[in-house]
């Protein structure tokens, strides 16, 4: 059964929604992670007693998921009517929890009537690209979501923040002097990741509404490794740290779709945030032999320090008899950098691993 669209403008056709929601029953379609993926970063954005406005809910148990641990005030809204009636259904017996057809860029809600408007998916699917109707129908949902937003309250949205989607984001709080601060959801990747899907980086960007002050600039921040935020100069760095993680989420997925003896050799550079130089060098190489890429056997080898130009590692064919003579099918050499600290061996295997 074809579930998913042809062509991503079909995301913003109430009649794809209907068709998709019939065609899905009561199965749930959740984007990007569930609660239990979800709800470190939205916990830490949302209190019990905010009053929530979730845009484009579909058929997700994540409202039902929040109200069963304590949000009590939820109102959700799609277009879809076949899905409302549905959602209803379900949640008849929770009250507060509550299921309306309507259209985010247009709503009849009064002004500041909510303290969060969560988005999980739904401004990916409103902005396949950047046209001119596109941009316009992404300005009403803007718009709308100032009005209905309470001072201070927070747009919440889980997105996978393609180029186009993050400049209009950013450039939009920018111009009303929101606060802006992009956290990374490495739990949703890894459930993505666990179940044989190609793994996207997953973000969940948290835009706080603040009165506009003038001759100062909106805060602009960017948290991609947890308890660790970094303050951003400029849209165009923040966007370039986001495309850094989405760079390396793309090659990482492809190397678990194939060899790539014969193309040569794959290398990720990882820095900590602020720093110029790069921390460590992954250089991958595979062994033109392994013929089935899902039975390869793979490990990691740490270069000590200072050894890293050394032809055994510091070159392609030393990196390859270093692979022969490793048993392995693929081998991962890490080097670390002359200017860098590092505290021993098992900090180093700590700080890398999540990446290997």
């Amino acid at each position: 059964m074809n579930l998913l669209p042809k062509a991503t403008t079909d995301f913003t056709q109430i009649d794809y929604w209907d068709s998709f929601f019939k065609k899905r029953g009561k199965k749930a379609f959740e984007w990007y992670g569930e609660y239990p993926e979800l709800c470190g970063i939205l916990h830490k954005y949302i209190r019990p007693r905010d009053k929530i406005l979730v845009i484009g809910c579909g058929n997700s148990s994540l409202s039902s998921d929040l109200y069963d641990v304590g949000y009590k005030q939820i109102m959700n809204i799609d277009v879809s009517g076949v899905v409302i009636k549905q959602m209803k259904a379900k949640g008849k017996n929770r009250p507060g929890l509550e299921y309306q057809k309507m259209d985010a860029t247009n709503t009849t809600f009064a002004d500041g009537e909510f303290n969060v408007v969560l988005d999980k998916g739904t401004l990916d699917a409103m902005m396949p690209d950047s046209s001119p109707e596109t941009l316009k129908r992404i300005d009403k949902l803007f718009a709308e979501v100032d009005r209905v937003l309470a001072p201070l309250g927070r747009y919440i949205c889980v997105s996978l923040l393609q180029h186009h989607i993050l400049l209009r984001l950013a450039n939009h709080c920018s111009e009303l002097g929101w606060m802006l601060r992009i956290c990374r959801c490495h739990e949703a990747e890894h459930k993505s990741d666990d179940s044989g899907g190609f793994v996207f980086p997953v973000f969940v960007v948290v835009c706080t509404k603040l009165k506009s002050l003038a001759g100062t600039n909106s805060v602009l921040e960017v948290c991609l490794c947890p308890e660790q935020v970094q303050r951003m100069a400029t849209v165009e760095d923040a966007m370039a740290a986001v495309k850094a993680m989405q760079d390396t989420a793309l090659v990482c997925s492809g190397l678990n779709r194939c060899n790539i003896a014969n193309t040569g050799e794959v290398v990720v550079e990882l820095s900590r945030p602020g720093d110029v130089s790069p921390r460590y060098t992954i250089t991958v190489a595979d062994s033109p032999n392994a013929k089935d890429v899902t039975r390869m056997k793979f490990a990691a080898f740490i270069v000590p320090q200072g050894r890293e130009r050394e032809w055994l590692f510091g070159t392609p064919e030393g990196r390859q008899v270093l692979l022969e003579n490793s048993g392995f099918d693929r081998l991962a050499v890490i080097r670390l950098h002359r200017e860098h600290k590092y505290e021993n061996l098992k900090a180093v295997q700590d700080e890398t691993a999540e990446t290997v």
